[in-house]
């Protein structure tokens, strides 16, 4: 799909990883509506890059409904859907004192990451299903963003490894399903990148953790994630697949 002039949705796009894939897009000639949580950082982003700002909760489907629509009657119907809004977490099963992890935490980092996803992918795929086909009968396409630790999570990670392997297993099911409407479905799996979250971290754990990376011994950039969400766009062929961005990096046990 060529990206110019076309609608897209970005979960999340109001910091880290959604920022860069909503100026990436809008770079490249999209309607970029930017959808997050926090409606002051989505303004943010938004205007810079002459995009609409909404406040979006994907675990809620009305306000995502309502974010959808509106993007709708700003830019036209959406043809891309850009999943990118999560939550980390870090518990173990067992605590120091004996007691068993909550399992409300559990829950909900499963019904942000996981839940969520499906939940803005089925209302995006239904509205999508309606359009008229472009080039080869594309009607649209979807990335969502899972992690290495889908693959090698760490100790406490329990919750956001499954909530990032879910939607790995999610992937090529939902590629099949869609296929008869022309969606396509990729995932991208990032390893360590220089996100607002990481940068909280002291500077020599930032310096640590860049240096258990192969090549390049570097974080990844958001860029770089917004660069491979763009050709994920516009290779038509790439459908059903997760693909690693990690530098080679695979996860030490903690």
């Amino acid at each position: 799909m060529n990206i110019q002039g076309h609608a897209a949705l970005v979960t999340g796009g109001g910091s880290g990883l959604g920022e860069a894939t909503a100026r990436e897009l809008a770079r490249l000639g999209a309607k970029v509506a930017v959808l997050d949580v926090n409606l002051d950082n989505a303004k943010r982003v938004a205007d810079d890059i002459g995009g609409v700002a909404l406040r979006c909760d994907i675990t809620d489907t009305e306000s995502l409904q309502a974010a959808i629509d509106q993007a709708a009657a700003a830019h036209g119907p959406a043809r891309m859907l850009m999943n990118i809004a999560g939550i980390g977490s870090a518990k173990r099963v067992v605590a120091k004192d004996g007691s068993a992890a909550p399992l409300e935490d559990f829950a909900k980092v499963i019904n942000v990451n996981l839940i969520g996803t499906y939940n803005a992918s089925r209302l995006f795929a239904a509205a999508c299903a309606r359009l008229d086909p472009l080039e080869d009968g594309e009607r649209g396409v979807m990335v969502f963003t899972a992690s290495v630790a889908a693959f090698d999570g760490q100790v406490g990670q329990q919750a956001y490894s499954a909530s990032k392997g879910g939607l790995v297993g999610m992937t090529l099911p939902m590629a099949r399903d869609l296929a008869q409407h022309g969606i396509r479905v990729c995932t991208i799996a990032p390893g360590l990148f220089s996100t607002p979250l990481m940068k909280q971290l002291p500077e020599p754990v930032q310096a640590s953790l860049a240096a258990s990376i192969p090549f390049p011994p570097r974080l990844g950039k958001p860029e770089e994630f917004a660069q491979l969400a763009a050709h994920i766009i516009n290779n038509t062929h790439l459908n059903g697949e997760v693909i690693r961005l990690d530098g080679a990096l695979r996860m030490a046990p903690r």
